[in-house]
């Protein structure tokens, strides 16, 4: 019986150990997200005070958006080409339900790149803007901060249907509309000639740590109290098996028990 405890013991320290060392992994993953944060943090701060720069100078001829561009300040001058516009739907700013106004600025070299025009708010419950801002004729000057292109794993999201969709994406929005566009978009800050008023701007990134260093005390955390929690326990299984038996408690092999009165006469007779 003892061995089978013993065993049994065994097994559960086991388990214990194996679950610490899964929670210290956690933790110390859960830091590394804090330093690829911070490195990420860093870039943006500095692409939010990078001086407005044409968009061909930032993104490069290979017209890709990375996270090293994310957040600069970028000029264009096109057309927008108001029979490929798409309403972006599920969108909020604020904590506001709307719509995002997407429509494709080509530049004179037959290129072209998505341009967020702004957010209308949802009034009520409709699916789809009452109506949305006429894009300005002619030329067209944009000053706006670039974006990389959205993208949500395996869904379609980004590819438009009936003039909708509920990601920004470049390619996807290229191969669909037929134009050879930039892997990224732009959101207006600022436009010549001037942007619709009916139209809100956009938030700027959110530029903090985030949770993932209290996220790894606790996993740390969890990962002493498992610990502690066996260092405990197996001083208690210790302790008890040094405590001395219980007189009172009949031992394995004792002699059993003196016959009664009545037995004895009758054995002493035969």
């Amino acid at each position: 019986m003892r061995r089978l405890m013993n065993v049994r013991w065994f097994g559960a320290a086991l388990v214990i150990l194996v679950l610490a060392g899964a929670c210290v992994q956690l933790g110390r993953w859960q830091l590394h997200r804090l330093q690829e944060r911070e490195a990420r943090n860093e870039v943006t701060r500095s692409n939010l005070a990078a001086a407005p720069t044409p968009l061909a100078e930032i993104v490069g001829p290979d017209h890709v958006v990375g996270e090293q561009h994310d957040w600069r300040t970028a000029v264009v001058t096109g057309r927008y080409d108001a029979t490929k516009q798409v309403v972006v739907r599920y969108r909020n700013v604020d904590d506001r339900p709307g719509f995002e106004i997407v429509t494709p600025l080509v530049m004179a070299d037959g290129t072209a790149v998505l341009v967020d025009r702004g957010f209308l708010p949802r009034q009520g419950g409709e699916l789809a803007p009452a109506s949305v801002p006429a894009v300005p004729s002619g030329d067209v000057t944009v000053t706006g901060r670039v974006r990389r292109s959205e993208r949500g794993g395996h869904t379609s999201g980004g590819t438009p249907v009936d003039g909708t969709a509920r990601l920004i994406n470049g390619p996807e929005y290229g191969a669909a509309l037929g134009l050879k566009l930039y892997d990224g978009y732009l959101t207006v800050d600022h436009q010549e000639p001037a942007a619709d008023p009916a139209f809100d701007g956009f938030p700027g990134p959110e530029i903090d740590n985030g949770p993932h260093f209290f996220y790894a005390l606790q996993w740390f955390f969890f990962a002493l109290l498992a610990v502690g929690g066996l260092v405990y326990f197996s001083r208690q299984d210790v302790r008890k098996s040094k405590e001395p038996a219980d007189p009172a408690e009949p031992e394995s092999g004792a002699e059993s028990e003196p016959e009664s009165g009545a037995d004895a006469d009758v054995a002493v007779r035969n």
